[in-house]
């Protein structure tokens, strides 16, 4: 069964006062990773590069060892620059797009410095916001090469790239699973994969369960990012909380594709200042009971056959069942 879970790090700022009544400012990378630490179930944390690694990559590591957590991987962020909202790999001047493929190296540096292998790549400011802004073909070449060039800066390491439909640019050019596919089907390197994120999926259109089905076929699935939304934005809301079936089946289906890595929660207390310490344990026990109905949805044979004849009346009787009783 999976069983390793990881958490944004950032979210562990909210409701500050219930954990530094008395703090000043925002709490320090370190003090949000202790806090992270005393998550019920909690193994991993993903952190972002540049924000969260300043100094020694492998002493960060240690020190976050040392709570009891690994570090799964490194996610990029492009904001060190004032010049990366026109573009990071896209970026029309050749000196940012440089500045940004150089930050995303010493980004796989780090990363492997940590003892990780993975990367995460959202390129959110990669994209366009009017008609005539931008040469597709030219932004489409730019892209594809600052994609291999990390992609080959380190054979090793996985660089995972996580799509998203639009924001902070009105539209992103890796916009959904078909999109990233075609490119990493175009650079060719065989470390590239996909992160998808549950409600990235869904306001991009998509069926989460299929689109990983299609990653896992046609590429490699790296990351899942377990969350919940209304599909119009990238709400963050806890595991379930709106789409429990389609959190169910996505469950399912990376169950039976194989996937092993770690489920990372991509969630946003912060918003409205829960606590996130009891939000990520519920996102956990939210986890791990649909994990155990995927398992016993796995050996229902009604269920295979039920699909088989893609008869949904027998199938919403049997995950019925399986998720409220008889």
């Amino acid at each position: 069964m999976l069983s390793r879970f990881a958490t944004r790090l950032n979210s562990f700022a909210s409701a500050p006062q219930l954990q530094w009544p008395g703090l000043s400012g925002k709490p320090s990378m370190m003090q949000m990773a202790e806090r992270a630490a005393s998550v019920r179930g909690l193994t991993d944390l993903d952190l972002n590069f540049p924000d969260h690694v300043s100094g020694d990559a492998a002493a960060i590591a240690g020190r976050i060892g040392d709570l009891g957590l690994s570090v799964n991987g490194l996610a990029m962020r492009y904001y060190t620059n004032p010049a990366f909202k026109r573009g990071a790999f896209t970026n029309p001047d050749g000196a940012v797009r440089r500045e940004a493929i150089d930050l995303t190296r010493r980004g796989i540096d780090a990363a492997r410095a940590m003892g990780a292998d993975l990367m995460t790549i959202w390129l959110g400011q990669d994209g366009f916001d009017c008609n005539f802004q931008l040469d597709y073909a030219q932004a489409w070449e730019w892209e594809i090469a600052g994609l291999r060039e990390v992609a080959e800066h380190d054979p090793d390491c996985n660089i995972s790239i996580e799509y998203k439909p639009d924001e902070p640019r009105a539209q992103a050019l890796l916009r959904d699973a078909a999109t990233t596919l075609l490119a990493i089907d175009e650079v060719g390197s065989p470390n590239l994969g996909v992160t998808i994120d549950f409600a990235h999926a869904l306001y991009a259109g998509e069926q989460p369960a299929l689109v990983a089905h299609l990653v896992h076929r046609r590429s490699r699935l790296l990351g899942v990012h377990l969350n919940d939304g209304y599909g119009k934005r990238d709400d963050g809301l806890m595991v379930g909380a709106v789409h429990l079936r389609s959190t169910l089946e996505l469950l399912h289906q990376i169950r039976r594709d194989g996937f092993d890595g770690a489920l990372y929660f991509d969630t946003f207390p912060d918003v409205s200042g829960l606590d996130p310490v009891a939000e990520c344990e519920v996102n956990i026990e939210t986890v791990r009971r649909l994990l155990k109905v995927s398992e016993d949805l796995a050996g229902d044979n009604g269920l295979a056959e039920a699909l088989a004849l893609q008869d949904a009346v027998a199938g919403q009787r049997i995950v019925n069942r399986a998720l409220i009783g008889a």
